[in-house]
């Protein structure tokens, strides 16, 4: 029983609660399910209501989230801080979608949707279980960002910003957060076997004038690639190795600040580190 003045310590479970966001398929779907199947207590979140049951069925806590929607973020740790006590072990930021197209394409608005999903909506989210992390003491938070947050890409302009805005933000918390006992890692993926590209179809339809650009015989490629599901290669592995980079960042007692996951992008990153600019580039852009 606890003396007058002392709080009741959290249960393990409490220890091991984690929210996981985008999780109706790809990388979040995995992350929720493996996480589950280790003891985790995990609060996953999506948008359709199909894919919200699909999780409920597996026993998972699942819960409406579109970054883009205030609201819908705070009603989320509301909810998720009822269920737990007022704690939370981690969160795990992944939600987003690629909004493909070349600079002089895209729309200003398509842009400020692509940020709204993938940079401040993560940033209102982490904003509102940092303090909860600073009162108890401990928490982690993993952010997934991409390869192409370090090494961009031709006609992946929307999607690379928002990936360095995440990288550069995120980086300034994580000094700031030192000696708090709340860690902050991000995850830079390569290719992984996902719908991010399919889904990125409609984006691209929808935003961007394919018959009237400069890069109108680009884009039919591009269009093809996306209409298959992305593109195909041996070296595109499963979302089991971005959850390997995750149970690292969440378990270690000295979560790495970078995880660049996937043979490509540690290539990327080699390359980066040891080409000059000029030369780095036009490799890169032979890889759209």
């Amino acid at each position: 029983m606890a003396t007058p003045g002392q709080t009741t310590l959290p249960t393990a479970e409490q220890l091991r609660s984690i929210i996981v966001t985008g999780a109706s398929s790809g990388i979040g779907a995995y992350c929720a399910r493996a996480l589950k199947a280790e003891g985790w207590r995990v609060f996953a979140t999506a948008r359709k209501p199909t894919d919200i049951a699909a999780l409920e069925a597996d026993g998972i806590e699942a819960f409406y989230l579109d970054y883009r929607e205030a609201d819908s973020i705070a009603a989320l740790v509301d909810a998720v801080l009822e269920r737990t006590g007022g704690t939370l072990a981690a969160l795990f930021n992944n939600g987003a979608y690629a909004q493909p197209g070349a600079v002089e394409d895209l729309p200003v608005e398509a842009l400020r949707e692509q940020f709204e999903a993938n940079f401040f909506g993560w940033h209102d989210l982490t904003r509102h279980v940092v303090p909860v992390m600073r009162r108890q003491g401990h928490g982690r938070l993993v952010h997934c960002s991409s390869i192409l947050g370090l090494a961009p890409v031709r006609f992946r302009g929307a999607y690379s910003a928002s990936k360095h805005a995440v990288e550069g933000l995120m980086l300034c918390m994580r000094q700031e957060l030192d000696g708090s006992g709340v860690h902050l890692s991000l995850i830079e993926p390569g290719p992984v076997t996902s719908k991010i590209a399919s889904n990125g179809l409609a984006w691209f339809l929808k935003n961007i004038d394919v018959e009237n650009s400069v890069h109108r015989a680009d884009y039919q490629a591009q269009l093809a690639r996306l209409r298959a599901g992305g593109s195909v290669s041996r070296l595109k592995p499963g979302p089991d190795v971005v959850h390997a980079a995750l149970r690292h960042a969440l378990l270690s007692q000295r979560p790495r600040p970078h995880y660049v996951v996937t043979v490509p992008a540690k290539i990327g990153v080699v390359l980066k580190r040891i080409l000059p600019a000029s030369a780095l580039y036009r490799v890169l852009a032979r890889r759209a």
